[in-house]
């Protein structure tokens, strides 16, 4: 259970600094929303939480990521509905508290899509599905190539952290014109069930398209790294040792 509590208070930090940083900075034009703003603020909120949760709960956030560390043969399929249901709830609760605090402003509405994600007239670039999707795949590959990568037992100790929080940070500066930066589908649904109408009608590719990259980035990782021949080799390993163990 405390592992999915700091599931639920790592993807709490992560969307209510990240979609705050949009949400509630918008109205400040001496400062602004840019890119580089919100883009910090994911990274940061990532790095933060990977040094406060990271030997809890391996600090995913994300059930893409969850997906992709058990396609990397890094994470129990046994655990990804606790995880996803935990994340999705602490990116509510964000969406929430978010909500509270941006409505206590005169004027507040969400016209200006309160952080949510979308393609085509909703995407900040008026980018159509099939820019969102591409962007929304391959930014989720490279994402898990990298956690993958910076957690692997031959990586130098302790930089998971920093290594995630810069790759989100560089994530976002390229998609937030896409699709204002999804890479995690339960940071999109949080955001989509406050602001419902077109949000939740688009939904549905800020789950499929990281899902899919989470995938391919553990694919890709096991492929360079060498992971399944260490694998296959650990097998027949195996094999040898049982077949001796019948003989005896």
């Amino acid at each position: 259970m405390h592992r999915y509590i700091a599931e639920f208070i790592g993807t709490f930090w992560l969307v209510l600094g990240g979609c705050g940083s949009a949400v509630l900075t918008i109205g400040f034009p001496a400062t602004g929303t840019s890119l580089l703003v919100v883009s910090l603020a994911f990274g940061l909120a990532t790095l933060t939480m990977g040094f406060a949760i990271g030997h809890i709960s391996g600090c995913h956030l994300n059930p893409a990521v969850s997906i992709g560390l058990w396609a990397g043969g890094r994470f129990p399929a046994r655990e990804l509905p606790y995880y996803t249901v935990s994340q999705i709830l602490g990116a509510l609760i964000a969406a929430g508290v978010l909500y509270l605090v941006a409505s206590g402003k005169p004027g507040f509405d969400f016209s200006h899509g309160f952080g949510a994600n979308g393609y085509g007239k909703h995407s900040p670039g008026g980018y159509d599905l099939i820019s969102a999707l591409l962007v929304e795949v391959v930014m989720t590959m490279i994402f898990l190539f990298v956690i993958l990568g910076s957690t692997d037992r031959r990586a130098p100790r302790n930089v998971a952290p920093l290594a995630s929080g810069l790759c989100l940070t560089l994530i976002y500066l390229a998609s937030i014109p896409v699709t204002n930066g999804s890479i995690n589908p339960a940071r999109s649904t949080g955001i989509a069930l406050l602001v419902g109408d077109w949000a939740l009608a688009q939904l549905w590719l800020f789950w499929v398209a990281p899902i899919l990259g989470g995938l391919l980035g553990a694919i890709l990782y096991r492929m360079v790294s060498g992971a399944w021949r260490d694998q296959e080799e650990d097998d027949r390993r195996r094999q040898l040792e049982n077949n001796g163990k019948r003989a005896v």
